[in-house]
């Protein structure tokens, strides 16, 4: 898919594309996508570029309105896009996959239009550590379903990580169990990078963080209280939030943020 010339890779989406969960020694988010990036620089012959427009909390409406207009104004264009949204939208009351279907549809065609590949990612399946899992698992299944569907008919690229086992796993997943972790987030790099034809290297596979009735309380009081609470005001964790890279940059540094 990439070539040999030179590659710019924008990213767009919520706090999974923005790396929440993945901050060594407490710092900025790192995530898959800033991993994508170095591991592009790192492998490919010409050189690299990188912009990462997402933001945490966002909503799929949103990111097409403010981020996508962002991206295609990039200059020079990118070479492609990743998006992967939709995730917050499955956390709200009664969902309609077909809107945000049709908005994801908006930003491949927006993409082809201006000669830029998208690509999009079905992020990972969180359903196994949160309240209300089954409903949470179908509302992605019929999600990824859809847009494997448009991607399809279009011929965008699609990566589908919400099919990927091994992510599930306790060990992969931050306290919050909404947001993978460090170890999560290299394994989705790793994926990336194998589907866009970038030989990676498979993560060690982390240990499973021990459950319990201890760490559920823990749980609903550090995290669902206060998600809840943002759901009662009105606010979001993205709130007055700027993109972390919304210009061209070289990627940064392996293990920085």
């Amino acid at each position: 898919m990439l070539g040999d010339g030179p590659i710019r890779y924008a990213a767009i989406g919520d706090s999974f594309t923005e790396g929440v969960g993945d901050q060594p020694g407490g710092g900025p988010p790192r995530g898959w996508a800033d991993r994508v990036a170095e591991g592009l620089a790192a492998r490919c012959p010409g050189p690299v570029l990188y912009a990462n427009l997402a933001i945490r909390g966002r909503l799929l409406a949103r990111i097409v309105a403010e981020q996508l207009p962002a991206v295609l104004a990039l200059d020079p264009a990118p070479t492609f896009v990743t998006l992967n949204g939709g995730g917050n939208d499955m956390l709200r009351p009664k969902p309609d996959a077909a809107r945000l279907t049709a908005l994801t549809r908006e930003v491949v065609e927006a993409c082809q239009a201006a000669g830029i590949k998208p690509v999009i990612l079905a992020g990972p399946d969180p359903s196994g550590g949160l309240p209300m899992a089954g409903l949470i698992h179908r509302r992605g299944a019929e999600l990824t379903a859809a847009v494997a569907a448009l991607a399809e008919q279009t011929g965008a690229f699609f990566i589908n990580v919400f099919r990927d086992l091994e992510v599930r796993r306790p060990g992969y997943w931050s306290d919050d169990r909404l947001h993978l972790n460090s170890a999560g987030h290299a394994r989705v790099a790793a994926l990336v990078l194998d589907a866009l034809g970038v030989a990676a290297q498979t993560p060690p596979t982390p240990p499973d963080a021990p459950l319990g009735v201890g760490a559920d309380l823990r749980f609903y009081f550090r995290h669902v209280g206060p998600w809840l609470g943002r759901r009662a005001r009105r606010r979001s964790s993205g709130d007055n939030r700027s993109p972390k890279h919304p210009t061209w940059t070289d990627p940064p540094p392996a293990g920085t943020g």
